[in-house]
């Protein structure tokens, strides 16, 4: 079996991996699509972010789809040939987090791709793949490549049950990445009465404006772009910031109307927060962690149609192009989702 292992900045290798035999609860999945992330590209082109640092080689990926292609006997509800979306995230269930409903805080998470804990908990990016059969969400009927959107999607409708009720709100959404292109996607199916994207380039906004916001703000080529929403304390209700940036966060601050709620999923380091308005106005800065319940939500509101993801996918490459697409994901003036053929 070969996988896409990282070994530090820039240095990438397909290479053998060590097959694992299915035990009691478990499938393995011929893996057939997988979306390249924000993480692997720190792990990519950084060798980690902040102070997570690769440690040993460790296999990448943890957006991805495939074929179930052997069961174990105990295990019921999954069919040999089924398309199934695979849920990274794996919970130990026993910890108090897990007890308490709140499993994406698991004090024993085990993530695929992450180099937190060491040993590090190796990745997705592999021919086949055992996992356990809770992780598989059937998505029969979806082009793979969509099937592998759900991990990213999930991340964005936890962050729009984060934010709370948006019928007839005004959102405005900062950084429109992959993530944030998801949230405008989201915050419109929760019932948001006008979304404005906002970015520093143009192309982006593009991906925005497709996806369905009423108006696209570039804060780089118009620097007065947000003014009329700073007008009598603020016009928007909810900001939704997934580009990590500290002048993306403070200048939607400002936007927010009293007793607005900010929604925070970019991981960009420290930020410095402007204290005085969040406590005038009385504001609500609410942090997003991943996800863990919304993944099959993700899959059946693509399944039916009320979400499309597909103008995100900009590029697919076979695994043994693994090199170029890496390069390509991180090439944010050409691409926006990069997913690799298994």
């Amino acid at each position: 079996m070969t996988a896409i292992f990282a070994h530090g900045p820039k240095d990438i290798r397909l290479a053998d991996a060590p097959h694992n035999d299915v035990g009691s609860g478990q499938v393995r999945v011929r893996m057939v699509r997988g979306g390249i992330c924000g993480s692997d590209l720190h792990y990519f082109n950084h060798g980690g972010f902040g102070d997570v640092r690769l440690r040993e080689p460790m296999i990448l990926g943890h957006e991805v789809a495939g074929e179930i292609v052997e069961i174990a006997k105990d295990v019921t509800g999954l069919a040999l040939g089924d398309l199934v979306a695979v849920s990274p995230s794996r919970p130990c269930g026993a910890c108090d987090y897990c007890l308490a409903g709140l499993p994406n805080h698991c004090l024993n998470m085990r993530f695929y791709g992450s180099a937190m804990p060491f040993p590090h908990i190796q990745g997705a990016f592999r021919n086949d793949l055992v996992i356990n059969a809770s992780q598989a969400v059937i998505a029969n009927g979806l082009d793979a490549g969509h099937a592998a959107m759900a991990e990213p999607l999930s991340v964005c409708l936890h962050a729009v049950s984060r934010a709370g009720p948006m019928l007839g709100k005004t959102v405005m959404v900062t950084g429109c990445g992959p993530i944030g292109v998801l949230c405008i996607l989201a915050a419109r199916r929760a019932g948001a009465a006008k979304i404005i994207a906002v970015d520093i380039t143009d192309r982006a906004l593009e991906f925005a404006r497709l996806s369905g916001a009423d108006e696209i703000i570039n804060t780089l080529s118009d620097t007065n772009g947000l003014s009329p929403y700073v007008h009598q304390k603020g016009q928007v209700d909810i900001l939704m910031e997934c580009s990590g940036a500290e002048p993306a966060l403070v200048s939607g601050i400002a936007c927010l109307r009293p007793r607005g709620v900010i929604v925070q999923l970019g991981l960009g380091g420290a930020m410095s927060l402007p204290v005085m308005q969040i406590t005038a106005k009385e504001l609500e800065l609410r942090g997003s962690f991943r996800f863990h319940h919304e993944f099959p939500n993700a899959i059946e509101y693509m399944r039916k149609g009320l979400i499309d993801v597909s103008p995100l996918i900009t590029h697919t490459f076979d695994v043994a192009e693994f090199q170029t697409a890496f390069e390509t994901a991180s090439d944010k003036g050409q691409s926006m989702k990069v997913q690799i053929r298994f």
